[in-house]
């Protein structure tokens, strides 16, 4: 393979993202203008990495701030040389291409070191949280055929006693590890043994596994840092912003917003250590480093406007929100504050950003927006696959959209099928309005019917959480003898607030007041929701252990748990 083949995979990659950094706040030209690039020569860290460090070698491509308010910055031409000295070093360690390489590692240098790295040498990394139990830990280790592991000293531990045949590295120093400081002495320039093509494996991902058994998503050379081109256009960031994303290493949402979408448009990642989340402190460091982009998961923005927003300027130019689908009530909150709408938007582990509320655009309050450039969406009959107004949301796989996986895999390739008459199946469920936007209902596993009307638990849940009593909430449904099943809310109390008879009242008489009557939340627990380790509720627990009560009767309530009944005044 040439260098001049690389050369023309490199510049037709950027031109495709230079089309969407120029149309970013017009979606219909940039829909109708934008084609996936293709090359067949092309490895985004050689090419693109390296290409951006040649000609920016002073830009700072990451800005760690530590919770001790230290701080570490590492340009784009530092970045370039310690992957490939990382890349060499590796392959000295007996790392080969299409090697599986778990790496637990928290948000430090090391970890976007050797995400460059595993991409310039071809091998396939499994990030993963710090956070596992230990059979997640074994389950990754053997369904993931892991042959290099990389932690930290204080994670060493974890894997005592856990067998199998893997090279074991520390990014610091411990008897029985190689020691990942060595490869400083590694050599500046790479030059790799056998160059990956785009469909070669470089990202397993564990999914969350809110719904069932973690799956192994498999994710290319290309499919990840050229498909992330639709998260860099729903970000809104351009070259040379400061951008933060809130998310832990170990999941999906890490790498659309602290590595391809914004390295993509040549922009900085800004890292803010926090051993615990203080909203306070996340504003400060936005407003001290000049924060132009921001992205959080909703539980962090629900936390942002607990604060007094209003009494910081920020410099922010776009905020965004992912992970889970954002109340209406907080955007406004936002816009009053600080006059920015915080734009929606979805995606999955298996893909890259689908759906969303692109920079410049009307917000619409409970709408997650368009399909973004590259991506045809359909909404179809879970069944049988035809198209409908309300469905799944499935992609169009026609034109072979360049941001979805390879596959599920649970070893080797070939990987399963996902796909429904030519679409890809997400398990979400939407509704398009009449000028295309979409607006989510639910995880297909997650909506029911009580008294034989379709209940959308996100629905609800918006509503709960408008209210000032409630930090998070989850709704499933509870049996009951009359209606099959009723709307149960279990409710996360915000800080102060008692789960007392009052508060319950207080709460369901809110959601009562804005609901229609076949909507209505008609029991109330008080508890600490369940959740995965990348912290989304698992509703699918709440809803087993409500089935496997059965219906309750009056003498059975548990404490903190209330019902409409109880609560009503007398004559209502």
């Amino acid at each position: 393979m040439s260098e001049e083949a690389a050369a023309e995979g490199a510049a037709e990659f950027r031109a495709a993202r230079d089309l969407l950094l120029r149309l970013r706040e017009d979606r219909e030209a940039a829909h109708r203008e934008f084609a996936w690039p293709r090359p067949e020569v092309f490895n985004w860290a050689l090419d693109h990495f390296d290409e951006v460090a040649g000609r920016r070698p002073d830009r700072t491509a990451l800005w760690i701030v530590a919770e001790d308010g230290t701080e570490e910055k590492h340009t784009y031409r530092r970045m370039s040389e310690r992957s490939s000295q990382v890349a060499n070093w590796l392959h000295a360690q007996g790392v080969h291409a299409g090697d599986r390489i778990l790496v637990m590692l928290g948000p430090q240098v090391e970890l976007w070191e050797i995400t460059l790295a595993a991409a310039k040498l071809g091998a396939a990394v499994v990030p993963t949280a710090t956070n596992l139990t230990e059979g997640d830990l074994v389950d990754r280790l053997d369904r993931g055929e892991i042959r290099h592991v990389v932690c930290s000293p204080e994670d060493t531990g974890k894997f005592e006693g856990l067998h199998g045949h893997w090279t074991r590295i520390c990014v610091g120093y411990m008897d029985g590890w190689v020691c990942y400081p060595d490869s400083e002495h590694a050599g500046l320039e790479f030059h790799p043994p056998h160059r990956p093509g785009p469909d070669d494996p470089l990202l397993v991902y564990f999914t969350s596994g809110t719904t069932a058994r973690p799956k192994l998503v498999v994710h290319t050379q290309r499919s990840y840092p050229v498909g992330h081109l639709s998260t860099m256009y729903w970000l809104g960031v351009r070259p040379g912003d400061v951008h933060l994303n809130v998310s832990v290493p170990g999941w999906g949402k890490h790498a659309y917003g602290s590595v391809f979408g914004p390295w993509n448009a040549e922009a900085t990642v800004l890292v803010v250590r926090q051993d615990r989340f203080s909203a306070e402190r996340l504003l400060d460091e936005i407003v001290r480093c000049g924060v132009h982009t921001f992205c959080a998961p909703p539980t962090v923005w629900r936390m942002l406007v607990q604060t007094d927003l209003a009494s910081r300027e920020v410099p922010l130019r776009e905020a965004t929100a992912a992970g889970e689908p954002l109340n209406a009530e907080v955007v406004e909150h936002v816009r009053r504050a600080w006059g920015l709408t915080v734009r929606d938007g979805f995606g999955q582990t298996e893909t890259t950003l689908l759906v969303g509320n692109p920079p410049g655009g009307r917000v619409v309050p409970g709408s997650m927006g368009y399909e973004m450039p590259g991506y045809r969406i359909v909404l179809a009959d879970p069944a049988t696959g035809e198209p409908a107004d309300a469905g799944e949301i499935c992609v169009d796989l026609s034109d072979a959209p360049v941001g979805i996986m390879k596959g599920y895999a649970d070893g080797p390739y070939p990987a399963r099928s996902t796909a429904l008459r030519g679409l890809f199946r997400t398990g979400d469920l939407a509704a398009r309005e009449a000028d295309g936007r979409i607006t989510y209902i639910g995880r297909r596993d997650d909506v029911f019917k009580a008294s034989d009307y379709r209940i959308s638990p996100f629905e609800l849940e918006s509503v709960l959480v408008e209210h000032e009593y409630v930090a998070e909430a989850a709704v499933v449904p509870s049996p009951d003898p009359l209606r099959l099943a009723v709307a149960k809310a279990f409710v996360a109390p915000a800080p102060g607030v008692e789960p007392t008879a009052e508060a319950a009242r207080a709460i369901l008489e809110h959601v009562r007041d804005r609901l229609s009557p076949y909507k209505r939340v008609r029991r109330l627990e008080f508890a600490e929701l369940p959740k995965t380790a990348s912290g989304k509720i698992r509703r699918v627990q709440l809803r087993r252990e409500e089935a496997e009560r059965g219906p309750v009767t009056d003498g059975a309530r548990r404490p903190a748990e209330f019902w409409e009944e109880d609560l009503a005044d007398p004559g209502s």
